[in-house]
Parts: structure tokens; sequence; C-alpha cells
């Protein structure tokens, strides 16, 4: 599904949702993006959504909570050199468009520059990563009750010391459109759903919690009975460990991850640091090293906004360009960032179809898709058996990081002694602390194992939201700092 696939379709749907009801055209676009450029403006672009969205919780028994909205509006941006002004409308109205169009000139000098304007727009076509659908009505909201009561019985008959489930079901529709001064009209849809559950066991007074969960752009038919057992069975069995945790040492010490989500230290402690606009700026710790070696040999890293219906999959950015796979790191060399429109022109690189927004209300910046690492050639059973004494972190919670310096700190929500090259009894409170780049050059084991993650993952940046995938083989790191309880 990599290859540039014409996708005129998604164009056709998104005019009848949010370019015909409200009178619009090609026509009426243009020349509202005409009037931006009666100042000295380098870029200009009209985004326009509809977003419909729902979400079902479970507690107790119950389900408590339905929510459903509808969100609509368009977006308005003009950019001159380092300068951006942006508007926003959630009334879809040429008058509205023309305010919002004329707001933005006040960034750019009278007089006309040299960019014009294309005349007419240029239909583009898209990559076809996942199917058009409408999820939320995949199923009737009967069957969406029951899905959550169903994964809830599945838990509780895991285990008698699980004493509470909460589970959550969610679904988005997602119409886009955008048209650029330089005329591309480009257009997807975006479905997507998720599932997540979480348990809490009981045992002697000690009570210890699990979750687990999915999704991805899909509709709700990705919830099969054998997908509903997977994550009730790993929910349940994550709180069970945790109740046989012991306290987890601290100091140095050689740690092993598991592979698939615990990419998510990946993403924030190098992922993040590799975006265009923290380069341009000078405020990251990878800024000016392309063609540097900034990590062990073997380790490849790349951004991937291409794979069919993975959650960070998109069949075009935010900015109507086409998402690719983009090599950040290549057997441990610096190669390059990931880049919206404004970056790549004034850090003279190429465009990458990184440009991500939360909505129409936002402005776009260069953001992750699918982030992972490449896998290597040990087996996972030679890696574990190689440590003579560490940790193997399979499974991880919250975390922080700084971009400027790469600084880490992130939970481990599940984790294992590793002793003799044996996995042995589960530890609770381990933390793991460090700097990524450091970290990157101690890796020492490569698994053959790459996995991504089940389709949960959530980045934030600058107050927005976006989904986002991870993914790594099993890895040994050398030396790395735990923080622990005992």
């Amino acid at each position: 599904m990599n290859l540039f696939e014409p996708n005129f379709s998604n164009l056709a749907v998104a005019r009848d949702v949010l370019l015909t009801p409200f009178g619009l055209d090609e026509a009426k676009l243009i020349r509202a993006i005409g009037t931006m450029f009666t100042h000295k403006v380098d870029y200009a672009d009209l985004y326009f959504q509809s977003t419909r969205s729902e979400s079902w919780s479970l507690e107790e028994g119950i389900v408590k909570t339905g929510s459903f909205s509808i969100d609509q509006g368009v977006g308005v941006r003009a950019v001159s050199g380092e300068k951006t002004a942006f508007a926003y409308s959630d009334e879809i109205s040429e008058r509205a468009l023309l305010d919002a169009a004329a707001a933005t000139r006040t960034i750019a000098r009278q007089g006309a520059g040299k960019i014009k304007v294309a005349g007419v727009a240029q239909p583009s076509g898209g990559r076809a990563l996942y199917l058009p659908n409408d999820p939320l009505t995949s199923l009737d909201a009967t069957d969406k009750v029951k899905l959550l009561e169903r994964i809830e019985r599945m838990a509780r008959a895991r285990d008698p010391r699980v004493v509470q489930v909460m589970a959550g079901l969610a679904a988005e529709y997602d119409v886009v459109l955008v048209l650029r001064s330089d005329g591309v009209l480009a257009a997807d849809i975006r479905p997507l759903v998720r599932l997540s559950i979480t348990v809490i066991a009981e045992q002697n007074g000690r009570r210890e919690m699990g979750s687990s969960g999915g999704g991805g752009r899909f509709n709700y038919a990705y919830f099969s009975e054998a997908m509903l057992e997977k994550y009730a069975d790993e929910a349940v069995d994550s709180a069970l460990v945790n109740l046989d945790a012991r306290p987890a040492p601290a100091g140095p010490m050689t740690v092993v991850l598991g592979p698939g989500w615990p990419g998510i230290l990946l993403h924030e402690a190098i992922g993040h640091g590799l975006e265009g606009d923290f380069n341009r700026k000078g405020s990251s710790t990878f800024a000016g090293m392309i063609g540097e070696r900034v990590a062990a040999k073997g380790v490849t890293v790349v951004d991937d906004g291409t794979i069919a219906d993975r959650r960070g999959s998109l069949n075009m950015d935010d900015e109507g360009n086409p998402t690719q796979c983009t090599t950040l790191i290549e057997d441990g060399i610096l190669k390059g960032y990931i880049q919206d429109t404004m970056n790549a022109r004034l850090m003279n690189m190429p465009i990458t179809g990184n440009a991500r927004r939360e909505s129409f209300a936002h402005l776009p910046m260069p953001r992750m898709t699918n982030t992972y690492m490449l896998g290597g050639d040990k087996d996972p059973a030679e890696i574990l058996a190689s440590v003579k004494n560490g940790l193997y972190a399979v499974n991880f919670g919250g975390g922080q990081v700084d971009i400027t310096n790469g600084k880490f700190v992130f939970s481990a929500s599940e984790a294992y002694m590793i002793e003799n090259g044996k996995v042995t009894y589960p530890v609770k409170g381990a933390t793991l602390i460090g700097n990524g780049p450091d970290v990157l050059n101690r890796v020492s084991m490569i698994g053959n194992d790459m996995q991504l993650d089940s389709g949960v993952g959530v980045c934030g940046k600058e107050g927005q939201s976006v989904p986002v995938g991870v993914g790594q083989p099993t890895l040994r790191i050398d030396g790395v700092t735990v923080g622990g309880t005992a």
C-alpha cells in the first residue's frame, strides 16, 4: 500500500460534505486565497473539516456515559518567511471564509509579492490506505453497549480476583479537504476506532491495575470475539502480575525492552527531537547533526505514515502532501528530520508529509505518524539469556522528556528481573532515567521481532493531540539508570 495511488473518490465525498451544502466551489476558494496574496505572502492554504465522533464507557457493569458530537469548520493560514497568520471559523460560508482570509493579511507588508496564487484548482490523488467508511454506523447503539458488556464479562470470568472492570469504546469519522495556494486540491476520509479496558485485581488487601486495548482505521467489526478475548486476557494478566510484584531495585543496570508498545520511549525520547521545527530553531539536541553518528550500529529508525489501516497512518498529511516512509536514523547515522511545508522550505530540505493538526482550529506542525525501530538479527530468547542481572520492561505507562537535551523519565507498568539469563520475578515502581541520544548509543542487541503497538497511541505537542503509532523489536540496552522503590 506504499504506492502513490489516485483516490479521487474521497475528493468527491469531501465536496459533497464540506462545500456544496454551503454554496462553495473551487472558484470561490481560490478567490479567498487570492485576497491573501494582495500582500506579500509565500504560501497559503484552506483546511476544511467535518468530524463526527462518539464515545461510550462502562463501569461497575453499567454503560454509564455515551456522547456524540459533530464539529466542522475551516482554518485559513498564510505564511510569510518565518511568520504565520492563522484564523478559523466554525461557520462554513463564503463570508466567513473571506473574513478569515482578510485577517491573515496582517503578517505581510502591503504590495504584491513574486509568488502568485494558482488560477485554478488542481485535484490531487492520494493513497488508499484504509476504507473510507463511517465506523459510527457499523454498529447500532444496542450492539455497542453489548460489546462493552461482553468484554467486561470476559475479564471477570478470567480470574476471581478481578474486582472492577472499566471499558471504553470510541469512534471518529473525519472528512478533510485542503486547497493550497499552488492550486493543489486534496481530500481524505479518515475512520478511527479504539477499544480500551482497565481491570483492578485484589488479593490479600492489595489492589493492582492492568490495561489493554487497540484499534486503528477500521469500523467496529475489527473488534471480533477473538480480539475482545485478547484484550481482556492482557489486561487481567497484567493486573495479576502486579499483584505479585516486588519493589524494583535502583541503580545502573542492563535493561531489555520488549517489542511493540515500549517503542513509546523511542517516540518520546528520540522522535520529538527529530521534528523539523525544533531543529530549525536549534532547540533539539539533534540540531545540525545530519550525517553524524547518533546511535549504535544497527539502529535504524523510520517514521512511516503509509502502513495500511494503522492508527498513525494518513492518506495525506494536513497540507495535502502524500505521507511517506522517512528514514530518520540509518545504521546509527542521522539521515534527516520529519518536515511540514514551512520548515522544509526554511531548512531547504524535502517535505516528508508530516504536517499534522488536531483540527481545523489548530495550526499544522511537523508531527510523527508511525515511528518505529527496524528489527535486527537476534532471537529475543538469546537477548534475555545474555543478561546476567538486569530489568526486562515489557510495558510502559507515563513519561516525560525534555527535547532540548533529550533527558527522559519513563515508568514501567509491567517489568521483571532478569537473573542469570532467566526472567524471574515481577517488579513494581521501576522507572527508566536517561538521555535519548545516549541510550541509543547503548543499544547492544536488536531482536528480530519488531512489532507495532496495538493501536492506542496519542501524541501531544504544544497543546495539540493526534493519533500515532509506535513500535520496536526486543532491545538490550546497557548501563541504563533505573529508579526503583527497593
